[in-house]
């Protein structure tokens, strides 16, 4: 990544800092089931990153990316999950699209967006609106925050969280 530190550290005006656990929280799966984390990841790193909208260029992108690399996060034992606040039925029919394989999960009531502090304020041609800001998190297996990715750029973006996941099996 050029201009920056690849693996930067969660901003101070964050919800969580780098040790602290990952909060319970429940999510809504594709499939219309529920995804408890921290259970859901039990014992296995976690990368959780957060998109504003299914099938839109930018996030399109970022899912076939982490889709792409989903054999070798897995192969470090590790489990990735997008969120937005998308309803299931609509992620169905963007893993359905794009032939994605990364898991995706709505936030519907903003909490998990509230507890990592991903829903905020942003400006697009002028205008202010509320929404999500793209962000990433890695958990470590036993659910502490390893590393965190705020305001990120979709390209490479993949590939440096599968970097940091390889740090964190060296550690």
């Amino acid at each position: 990544m050029l201009g920056g530190d690849p693996c930067p550290r969660v901003t101070e005006n964050a919800m969580l800092s780098e040790g602290d656990k990952l909060p319970g929280m429940e999510l809504v799966a594709s499939d219309g089931g529920t995804i408890a984390l921290p259970e859901w990841a039990a014992g296995k790193p976690l990368v959780l990153y957060f998109y504003p909208k299914d099938d839109t260029s930018g996030c399109t992108r970022e899912a076939q990316d982490f889709s792409a690399l989903l054999p070798e996060f897995e192969a470090l034992g590790a489990v990735v999950l997008g969120v937005s606040k998308d309803p299931a039925a609509k992620h169905q029919k963007f893993i359905s699209k794009y032939d994605l394989t990364v898991p995706l999960a709505t936030d519907a009531d903003g909490k998990a967006m509230d507890l990592l502090g991903v829903w905020g304020e942003k400006q697009l041609y002028g205008k202010r609106y509320m929404g999500i800001e793209r962000s990433t998190f890695l958990f470590a297996p036993d659910g502490t925050l390893f590393r965190a990715w705020r305001k990120v750029r979709v390209p490479g973006h993949a590939v440096d969280v599968l970097e940091s996941v390889k740090a964190l099996a060296r550690t």
